[in-house]
């Protein structure tokens, strides 16, 4: 055997183990560095050996706390005051009328007792924007309740209530009696009466009932359905109809002149609707006559303007949301479920161009 295999074969084990040395000595290494990040992100999320993380304070007024006075016109322009519901339960609800989610609760709010009967708290609302633009929204829907106008929002500040719909419980003390409810469903459950949820054998007042129980369909139209049709007036004079339309596909597009995703739509939609006019695109849209001309100019929208006085063409296709949409085939029917915010609406509008048109728009890019 030659010296050189001789030398390599006493060698070999040796290098071996420096080589199983050197690699256990970067394993321990990059353990030690993988315990340091564990650590360093441990300590951040304030859980470093094992402890609990502090818990959140909880949003809004604390149970308890006295209730900020209010002190606001109804309406009518009569002032009112949370003083003169001392001695009753009272649920305050901050509201918005160019919020969807408060104009899907507008039905159950209405059907809430204004004087508080049967052990219900008196429910008080508190609503921001222009009086008369309220003021159709509540009579259009029925609505009982005080409604009080907060055009500046210093009330909802004062309670921490950051959005819309959200309330508390207030109990006859005057102090806050449960944690801030945000949502129509969390708002309508404080409206039950005690002692009579389901759970105890009674179903409560149809008023009550979380959305979710109602009976007014909330949840858009189903594909195949038959769209309604509708004859509203127009931005610039006339009117227009859906049945007007039959032959052609339809997006027809619920806004409202005071939403700020319907006005990041605009845009959007009219670039879009230029590239597919395969698509009749029709725009209902709710507000006033003028502001809504003045979005249009704005926009530069170039397809038709739609107006409905509060919400009766958003009822007929069951969501009280802006924006959302839907697209109608050329025998005037629901042709796709109903589209969501600013992005769904233009995916349904891009997609819903005939298969032809879509590869001849791919072609040409």
């Amino acid at each position: 055997m030659s010296p050189v295999l001789i030398v390599f074969g006493l060698a070999l084990p040796w290098l071996l183990v420096a080589l199983g040395c050197w690699l256990l000595y970067q394993l321990v290494q990059q353990n030690g560095r993988v315990l340091l990040r564990l650590e360093a992100l441990e300590a951040r999320l304030g859980t470093a050996g094992g402890a609990p993380a502090a818990p959140r304070a909880p949003a809004g007024l604390p149970i308890g706390s006295e209730a900020p006075a209010i002190e606001l016109a109804d309406l009518a322009g009569e002032p009112r005051s949370l003083a003169q519901f001392r001695g009753k339960t009272a649920l305050l609800i901050f509201f918005n009328p160019g919020c969807g989610f408060c104009a899907q609760m507008l039905p159950d709010l209405a059907a809430l007792p204004a004087d508080g009967t049967g052990g219900r708290p008196v429910p008080l609302v508190v609503t921001v924007g222009n009086a008369e633009d309220n003021r159709r929204v509540f009579e259009e829907a029925g609505v009982r309740a005080p409604v009080l106008l907060d055009a500046q929002n210093q009330i909802a500040s004062a309670y921490r209530a950051n959005g819309t719909p959200t309330g508390y419980l207030i109990d006859a003390q005057g102090r806050i009696a449960s944690e801030l409810a945000v949502g129509a469903a969390a708002l309508l459950a404080l409206a039950v009466a005690p002692g009579t949820a389901a759970s105890n054998g009674h179903r409560p007042h149809a008023g009550n009932r979380p959305l979710e129980e109602s009976k007014i369909n909330r949840s858009g139209l189903a594909t195949g359905t038959p769209a309604p049709d509708f004859r509203l007036p127009r931005l610039g004079g006339g009117e227009i109809s859906l049945a007007e339309l039959r032959g052609r596909r339809v997006l027809l597009v619920f806004s409202d002149v005071n939403c700020g995703p319907c006005d990041q739509l605009a845009p959007r939609l009219e670039a879009l609707a230029r590239e597919t006019p395969s698509v009749q695109v029709v725009i209902v849209s709710r507000g006033d006559e003028e502001a809504n001309r003045v979005k249009a100019a704005q926009h530069g929208l170039t397809f038709p303007v739609a107006l409905q006085k509060q919400w009766e063409v958003s009822k007929l296709y069951a969501m009280f949301a802006t924006p959302i949409a839907y697209l109608i085939d050329e025998k005037g029917s629901i042709a796709a479920d109903v589209a969501v915010g600013v992005e769904p609406i233009l995916s349904l509008l891009a997609g819903g161009a005939p298969a032809a048109t879509r590869q001849a728009q791919r072609a040409g890019k």
